[in-house]
C-alpha cells in the first residue's frame, strides 16, 4: 500500500513537472508560420531581373553582382503582427554584401525593426545586427555570431510585434526583445503601419570589419535564397493611427506580451555565448544607459 501511494505521488508529481515545462515552453511561442509563396505577400521593388523564382515561387533567389542588388517588399501595411521568412544566406566568400530583412514605416521620422546579416570572408563566420528605429531615432545596434552556419541550410527568421514588446527570433529561440517603455520616455512604434522589406546589396563601406573588407567582385554574382514568406499581421491603412481590429489577434493575447521562462533562459544563452556587441554595455558612446536597457534585461 505504501509502494502504491509512492508511486502515486511520483506519478503526480511527474505529471505536474510536464505540465509545467509544456505550459512554459509552449506558452508564449509564437504560432507556427504558414508557408506560402512569394506572390502572396510581396512584390519585387528594383532590379526584376536580379530575382529568380522557382517551384511556383514558392522558393525565390536574390542576386548581387558589381552593376546591381535587388530587394522586395510586401504588398500591404501592418500594425503589429508575426512575420517569419526562411533564408539562406550568400555561400562561401561573401565580405561586404548584407542581406536584410526588416519592417519599415514610409515618412521621415520613421520606425523600423531590422535584421542585417554582415557578410564575411571565407571560413569567418556572419554576423547578425539587429535595430530598433523609433521616431527616426536607431543607434540601438546588437550584434550576434549564430551558433550556426546560416548558408548551409535554411533557417527561420522572425518577428513578433505588438504593443507590448517586439521580440527577434531565429528559429523560435529569442536573441532581442525590445520591451515597450514609453512610460519611461522611450518611443515604441505603435502608430505607423509597416511595409515588410528585403534586400541583398552591397555595404563594403562599413559592413565588414567596418569597411576594412571589400566585396570581391570576381565572386559575383552573389546568391541569398528564401522561401516561406509567412506574414500574420493587421493590415492597415498608410495613415491609420492604429489596428481597427487590435485586441482580438493572437498576438495580442497576455501570454504574448512578454517572454515566458524558458524564453528568457534561450535569450540569456544567446547573449552569454554569441553577443559581440551590445548598444546598452558601449559607455563611450552611451555613458548613461539608455532607459530601456534595464527594461530590456541587456543590462
Amino acid at each position: 500500500m505504501v509502494r502504491k501511494r509512492c508511486q502515486g505521488v511520483w506519478t503526480y508529481a511527474y505529471m505536474l513537472v510536464v505540465a509545467l515545462l509544456i505550459g512554459v515552453v509552449a506558452g508564449a511561442a509564437p504560432k507556427k508560420p504558414v508557408p506560402v509563396p512569394f506572390g502572396k505577400n510581396y512584390v519585387p521593388t528594383w532590379a526584376f531581373d536580379h530575382i529568380k523564382y522557382f517551384d511556383g515561387d514558392s522558393h525565390i533567389q536574390l542576386l548581387l553582382d558589381k552593376y546591381t542588388g535587388t530587394g522586395f517588399q510586401s504588398k500591404g501595411s501592418y500594425l503589429f503582427g508575426h512575420f517569419s521568412m526562411r533564408i539562406k544566406m550568400v555561400p562561401g566568400d561573401s565580405a561586404g554584401t548584407v542581406t536584410a530583412f526588416y519592417l519599415a514605416s514610409q515618412n521621415s521620422e520613421h520606425d523600423e525593426i531590422d535584421f542585417e546579416f554582415l557578410g564575411n570572408r571565407t571560413g569567418q563566420p556572419y554576423i547578425l545586427q539587429t535595430n530598433v528605429f523609433t521616431g527616426g531615432k536607431g543607434d540601438r545596434e546588437q550584434r550576434i555570431y549564430l551558433w550556426f552556419d546560416p548558408t548551409k541550410a535554411f533557417h527561420s527568421y522572425s518577428v513578433l510585434w505588438n504593443l507590448h514588446q517586439i521580440v527577434f527570433f531565429v528559429d523560435d529561440i529569442p536573441i532581442r526583445v525590445f520591451k515597450n517603455s514609453k512610460d519611461l520616455g522611450v518611443r515604441f512604434p505603435f502608430t505607423q503601419p509597416m511595409k515588410v522589406y528585403s534586400s541583398l546589396w552591397n555595404a563594403d563601406d562599413w559592413a565588414t570589419r567596418g569597411g576594412l573588407e571589400k566585396t570581391d567582385w570576381s565572386k559575383a554574382p552573389f546568391v541569398a535564397a528564401y522561401k516561406d514568406f509567412h506574414i500574420d499581421g493587421c493590415q492597415s491603412s498608410v495613415n491609420a493611427k492604429y489596428c481597427a481590429t487590435r485586441g482580438k489577434h493572437w498576438w495580442d493575447q497576455k501570454k504574448y506580451r512578454d517572454l515566458d521562462d524558458y524564453q528568457w533562459r534561450r535569450l540569456r544563452w544567446v547573449r552569454r555565448k554569441f553577443t559581440i556587441y551590445n548598444y546598452c554595455m558601449d559607455r563611450k558612446r552611451f555613458p548613461v544607459m539608455p532607459r530601456e536597457c534595464k527594461r530590456d534585461r541587456d543590462a
